[in-house]
């Protein structure tokens, strides 16, 4: 058990220093989704186990927080965690799913089956899972780090969040080739303006979230989620 306080807020030199003590006592993983916001499309989240020379070469590479990155730089680090056998997992939550359960159960239960999935594929027993956001994962029988910023502050969820959304803009690429006109490739789901008109003008395809749409389609000017 960890018998320290994890913080749910903490500046960066706090949280290396935590995680520095958590990977004392064994493995470190990090998770986070992609796709809370847009009106169509799958939530992705992953998980992902980074040695400490690993963390330090994608640092050089630029490896920060997914949002803050471009297309080809989340391609990059991607790339180049492939080619050191970086260790990760994803797991995908899908249209019917989010309808379903809603957009935060959807996106929890996804984390959650991605650290699994890593788990079992590496056969290891992490001392902590660190979780972008406020929220533990449920059912998830492991000790967890519930961080707010987690995707900015601790690079093991930096990578999470780069490989959640290199995985869910190729999953939008491919969906936009099945359900032409709305721009799924441009926009990979979001509410853009453009989104928003080919909603009204073509309705929703299978892979909109159609709560989702109504909602957003009724305000006057949707916010731009992420």
């Amino acid at each position: 058990m960890i018998d320290f306080a994890l913080p749910r807020h903490a500046d960066r030199e706090r949280v290396r220093r935590l995680i520095g003590a958590l990977r004392a006592r064994g493995p470190v993983v990090g998770t986070d989704e992609a796709g809370r916001g847009p009106l169509a499309g799958p939530v992705v989240a992953a998980a992902v186990l980074l040695t400490e020379e690993q963390e330090l070469a994608l640092l050089k590479l630029g490896l920060r927080d997914s949002k803050r990155m471009t297309p080809r730089a989340r391609e990059r680090v991607f790339a180049a965690m492939q080619a050191m056998g970086a260790a990760w997992a994803a797991q995908a939550g899908s249209v019917a799913r989010i309808e379903r359960e809603n957009i935060r159960c959807a996106s929890l239960w996804a984390m959650g089956r991605s650290v699994a999935r890593l788990c079992a594929a590496q056969g290891v027993e992490p001392a902590c899972v660190v979780v972008d956001g406020p929220a533990s994962v449920p059912g998830l029988e492991v000790e967890q780090w519930p961080l707010v910023a987690a995707d900015a502050l601790a690079p093991v969820v930096s990578a999470a969040s780069v490989v959640a959304k290199v995985l869910r803009d190729r999953v939008m690429t491919g969906l936009d080739a099945l359900y032409p006109g709305y721009g799924l490739a441009r926009h990979k789901g979001y509410p853009t303006a453009a989104h928003r008109e080919a909603v009204r003008r073509l309705g929703p395809s299978p892979v909109h979230r159609r709560s989702f749409c109504r909602k957003c389609l009724a305000e006057p000017e949707a916010r731009l989620w992420i």
